[in-house]
Order: structure tokens, then sequence, then C-alpha cells
């Protein structure tokens, strides 16, 4: 068998595992996720949060707004029960490769190069949670703006978690034009420095 035969078999099954592998992360999220509305509740705030920015007087802004906060309230409450939910998972179908490329089961044979998907959806919770609260003096404006930066790099690792960093960056890219850098740099500081600490390793 000549290089370049072997060269094509095995990039075949690497192609072949990951996808195996793949698959399984996307079902067993998507199990987690099924019994809750979030990606619906996310879909009707950020629209909702354009719209509210989009208005020219502050008495529509401010119905828009009111009528988002139960919105945003539904979903940070959704979301804690699906962080407390997957939480049961067991510890070796949580870990998410640090790897840039989806290596098949480098998340077995390699753990160190992992973290925890279980401790990031906590750490997603809180954020989200947060932002909804807001800060002294903030504007409605610079809120949602964090909000959203906040269920982007949520959504983000959930696309890691079923497939790779480059490809959840480059979804991300192509979705909502959002380096992924960018992400990082907009969510709170308190939820950067835990998400940073946890993705490369340096959590406790």
């Amino acid at each position: 068998m000549d290089i370049f035969t072997l060269a094509i078999l095995l990039t075949a099954g690497v192609y072949f595992f990951s996808r195996q592998h793949q698959r399984k992360r996307i079902v067993l999220l998507g199990q987690h996720l099924h019994p809750y509305q979030i990606e619906k509740l996310m879909e009707a705030l950020t629209e909702g949060y354009l719209r509210a920015l989009g208005e020219s007087t502050p008495e529509r802004r401010g119905q828009i707004w009111h009528l988002l906060a139960t919105t945003e309230n539904q979903l940070c409450e959704q979301f804690g029960r699906f962080a407390a939910d997957f939480a049961k998972v067991d510890a070796t179908s949580a870990r998410i490769s640090r790897l840039a490329l989806p290596l098949p089961l480098a998340d077995v044979w390699w753990p160190q190069a992992t973290f925890d998907m279980r401790k990031a959806l906590v750490i997603h919770a809180r954020g989200l949670t947060r932002a909804v609260q807001g800060q002294p003096g903030q504007s409605e404006r610079d809120r949602a703006f964090t909000m959203s930066a906040e269920l982007f790099l949520m959504q983000h690792t959930c696309h890691w978690f079923c497939k790779s960093h480059a490809m959840a960056s480059a979804r991300m890219q192509a979705r909502h034009q959002t380096p992924y850098a960018q992400l990082v740099a907009s969510v709170s500081p308190e939820t950067r420095r835990d998400y940073l600490a946890l993705v490369r390793g340096n959590a406790a």
C-alpha cells in the first residue's frame, strides 16, 4: 500500500469517527435541551432587542423593554434548570476538547486537553442572570448588549461541545458576524474571568 492510499484511508477513518462522535454529542445535548424552550426564547430576545433599539421614541422603547423582561426571566429560569439537568451527565461524556480541530475521541485519550461542559453551563447560567439584573446606572442598550454577548457565548459553547472550537467560531462569525474574541470581550468581567479560567485549564 503506497503512502498516498494510506493517507486517504487515515483521513477517511478520522472523518468517520469524528462524525460518529459528533452525532452522539448532538443527540446528548438535544435530549437535555428538548424539555425547554431556550432556543425559542433566545431568538425572541435577540429580535426584541433589535426592535427596541430601532424605536425612535423613549415611550415605545420602554414598552418593548418591559415586555422583554418576562422573556429574559423565563430564559434565565429555564437555562438554570437545563444546567442543573445536564450536571447529571457523567464526566467522560461532558468533556470538551480544547484542540482546535475535531480529532476523534481526543477528549477520551487526552483528558488533560479538555474542560467540563457541566461547569461551562453553570458559568453561562450565572452570566445570563447577572446580565438580566444589570448594573447600577447601566442603560438598557448596554444591558441588552451584554445579555446578547452572554447568549452568543453560551451558544458558542454548545456548538463547541457538539463539533469543535474552530467550527463553533466559524458558525458564530457566519450567523452573527461576531468573532469569538469579541464575544469573550463583550460578556461581563465575571463571566469572562470564570470562562477563560475554565477553557484554558486554570479553573479551581
